[in-house]
């Protein structure tokens, strides 16, 4: 189902809960006073006569702007409590799919390695950069290589789909790890060949330049899959943007 007015699409609805596709570039809550569009906003509208009936729109995964996914919304006070206990005790997991450059030596890696704001240790350029330092809070994901392939671009030839598990949720986690690994995302401003391309996008936004060292006007990480433990779950393939990179038609 497409709602183009609303740029997202309905995966599954209940009295209880939503769950949409988010597509990349919609910010899911507002940042600053203003009418930019959000997930937040836009859901509000969509579930008008829930919420005047004593509904609420409460996003339990939070995704970045350029991420995009699956989202689980609760429309009830009574879910969303459901829904953060079980987040809290791990029994709502989530998979993510994420295009890097180059190709891993190994089929499955466990990176476990805290995460702190750049800031708090070091001079940062850009307030929200993590980074592993010893002091930060638990981290650990899992990754697992789907599938390496070769294209020819401006910036290497040689690429892998991977398939990550947080076993947390720190901000930028699944970022901050790949590229611990040797593996960034393609497309990732922060994390990726150079922080400085994010400080130069901010500036000029989105530039001839800016497209031949990152290839992707995104970072290329999906929220593919959302389980509830012994319970229900929902996966989607890659949006078109990702599934072009990957068969080489972009």
């Amino acid at each position: 189902m497409i709602t183009p007015l609303l740029h997202f699409r309905l995966i599954d609805e209940t009295d209880d809960y939503v769950v949409v596709d988010k597509p990349p570039f919609l910010l899911v809550h507002p940042t600053k006073p203003g009418r930019a569009p959000t997930l937040w906003k836009e859901l509000r509208e969509l579930l008008a006569f829930e919420i005047a009936n004593g509904g609420q729109v409460s996003i339990v995964n939070r995704l970045d702007r350029e991420t995009s996914g699956l989202v689980l919304v609760a429309k009830t006070s009574v879910a969303a409590r459901k829904f953060g206990l079980l987040m809290q005790r791990r029994r709502l997991s989530k998979e993510y799919l994420a295009i890097v450059w180059g190709w891993p030596e190994w089929e499955t890696e466990i990176v476990d390695a805290p995460l702190d704001r750049q800031g708090k240790h070091q001079p940062s350029a850009i307030w929200l950069k993590q980074m592993i330092h010893p002091d930060g809070a638990p981290a650990q994901t899992e990754f697992r290589v789907e599938k390496r392939f070769t294209r020819s671009t401006s910036s290497g030839s040689h690429f892998a789909l991977i398939r990550a598990i947080p076993k947390t949720g720190r901000t930028h986690q699944i970022r901050v790890h790949l590229a611990s690994l040797g593996y960034p995302i393609v497309g990732d401003k922060i994390y990726g060949p150079d922080e400085k391309r994010y400080l130069e996008f901010i500036e000029t936004g989105w530039t001839a330049k800016l497209e031949h060292q990152l290839l992707l006007p995104r970072h290329a990480l999906h929220s593919s899959k959302l389980a509830i433990e012994n319970g229900q779950q929902w996966t989607i393939g890659l949006p078109a943007d990702l599934e072009r990179f990957v068969n080489g038609s972009l």
